[in-house]
C-alpha cells in the first residue's frame, strides 16, 4: 500500500463520531470480486466481535457467528447467510495487516486520554510463538500502549532478518509525538531513535543499562548519594515495594542527543521477609519543570503496563503463544484483534479482561453493541 496513506491514518486522530465498524469497512479487500458474499470489513468486525467473546481462532469465531445468528450479523453488515471458517481464513492469511493495522491505532489515539496533561505512550515488543513452524517465521510485532488507559495505538512487524530497533522507530513514525512521552526499554537507548522522538515534538523517557557501556558507566559514576532523593512505598499482592528515585540536570560530559536529566532508580522489594534491590538507570530529554522525579518514576513504573495489560492478557487469556494460526498475514491480523478487543474493552471500563470475556460471552448482543458504539 502507499507509504504516505498509513501517516495519513495514524498520525490524525479520527473524529469521535466516527465508529470502528465504519473505519473497518475502509480496509482493502485482497479477494476477487467474484464470488464474494460479504465485505471485508463486515467480516473484520464479526471477528472482532467474537474475540470481543473469547474466541482465540477462526473455527471459535466461526462457532460464535453461527451462534449469533443472521439478525445479529446483520447489525454488523453481513446480509446473506453466516459466516465460513475457511472464508476468514483466507480473507485474514490476505489482509493488508499494516492498514488494518493503522486503521485500529488511529481509533484509538482518537479516544485516549491524557495523562497529566500529556499522552504517554509505551512502546515494546512481543513474538507470537505459536505461529513459528513448517518452515514459517513467527512474528514479532512492536506495540504502542497508552499509559493510563491501555489501549493500544498501533502495532509494526519486525522484518525477519531485522530486530526490534528500527521496527519501533518505523511505529514512532507513523504516531504523532507532538508533546507525547515515549518510554522505551534498554534495547532502545539509541542517538537515532531519541533524535526520531525529539524532533518529531516529543520527549523521550529510556533505562540505561549495560547494552551502553559508556554512557552506563557514566551515569554509574555519578555521586548518587549527595543527590536529594524522592521514595514511595507500595504495598500489595502480598509485597512491599519501596523506590527511590534522583535526579539531576545531564552534566556536560554525558553525550546523548537531546538529554536534559539523568536519574538513578532502586526498588527494594520484601516479599515473604526476602529482600532484593535492583538499581537503574534513566535518561529523559524532558526537564525538571516538565518531569519532576517523582512523575519520571511515574512514568517508568507505568511502562510496565504493557507487559502487564498487553503481552500478559494475550499469552494467558488469549492463551497466543499456543494459536496455531500461521498462514500468510494471519498472525499478526489475529493479534491485532486481541489488541482491538482489549482496548475496547479497557476503555469500556474493565480492568479484568479475563472476566470481561466471560461477560460478553454471555450474550451475542453484548460484544456487537460495544463495538457498534466504539
Amino acid at each position: 500500500m502507499s507509504s504516505s496513506l498509513i501517516p495519513a491514518l495514524v498520525r490524525t486522530p479520527v473524529p469521535h463520531h466516527e465508529l470502528l465498524v465504519q473505519l473497518l469497512a475502509r480496509v482493502p479487500d485482497p479477494r476477487c470480486r467474484r464470488g464474494v458474499r460479504h465485505p471485508a470489513g463486515a467480516l473484520i468486525a464479526v471477528a472482532v466481535c467474537a474475540v470481543v467473546a473469547g474466541a482465540r481462532g477462526f473455527t471459535a469465531i466461526g462457532e460464535w457467528a453461527r451462534d449469533a445468528g443472521s439478525a445479529a450479523l446483520e447489525r454488523l453488515g453481513l446480509q446473506r447467510g453466516g459466516v465460513d471458517e475457511s472464508t476468514l481464513r483466507r480473507l485474514f492469511a490476505r489482509l493488508d495487516a499494516d492498514r488494518l493495522d493503522a486503521v485500529l491505532g488511529a481509533w484509538a489515539l482518537a479516544r485516549t486520554a491524557l495523562v497529566a496533561g500529556r499522552r504517554v505512550i509505551a512502546i515494546d515488543g512481543k513474538r507470537v510463538r505459536g505461529a513459528r513452524g513448517g518452515g514459517s517465521f513467527a512474528p514479532h510485532l512492536v506495540a504502542a500502549l497508552a499509559h493510563g488507559s491501555g489501549a493500544v495505538l498501533g502495532q509494526v512487524a519486525v522484518g525477519e532478518k531485522s530486530n526490534e530497533i528500527p521496527a519501533a522507530r518505523e511505529l514512532l513514525r507513523l504516531l504523532d509525538l507532538d508533546g507525547v512521552v515515549v518510554t522505551m526499554d534498554a534495547l532502545h537507548t539509541q542517538h537515532d531513535t531519541a533524535a526520531l522522538v525529539t524532533g518529531a515534538g516529543g520527549d523521550y523517557v529510556l533505562t540505561v543499562k549495560a547494552n551502553q557501556k559508556s554512557l552506563y558507566a557514566q551515569l554509574k559514576a555519578l555521586p548518587w548519594a549527595s543527590i536529594p532523593a524522592i521514595t514511595r512505598t507500595d504495598r500489595g499482592h502480598g509485597r512491599r515495594a519501596t523506590r527511590t528515585v534522583k535526579a539531576v540536570d545531564v552534566p556536560a560530559w554525558v553525550e546523548f542527543t537531546a538529554a536534559a536529566q539523568v536519574a538513578q532508580l532502586r526498588r527494594t522489594v520484601t516479599r515473604k521477609g526476602r529482600r532484593t534491590v535492583e538499581i537503574v538507570y534513566l535518561i529523559t530529554s524532558a526537564d525538571v519543570h516538565t518531569a519532576p522525579p517523582a512523575l519520571l518514576a511515574t512514568w517508568v513504573q507505568s511502562h510496565w503496563e504493557i507487559e502487564n495489560r498487553l503481552h500478559w492478557v494475550r499469552d494467558v487469556t488469549f492463551d497466543e503463544d499456543r494459536s496455531q494460526i500461521r498462514t500468510g498475514n494471519a498472525p499478526r491480523v489475529m493479534a491485532g484483534l486481541r489488541n482491538t478487543a482489549i482496548t475496547l474493552l479497557r476503555l469500556d471500563g474493565h480492568h479484568n479482561i479475563a472476566a470481561a470475556l466471560r461477560h460478553h460471552a454471555r450474550d451475542s448482543d453484548r460484544p456487537i453493541n460495544l463495538l457498534l458504539a466504539a
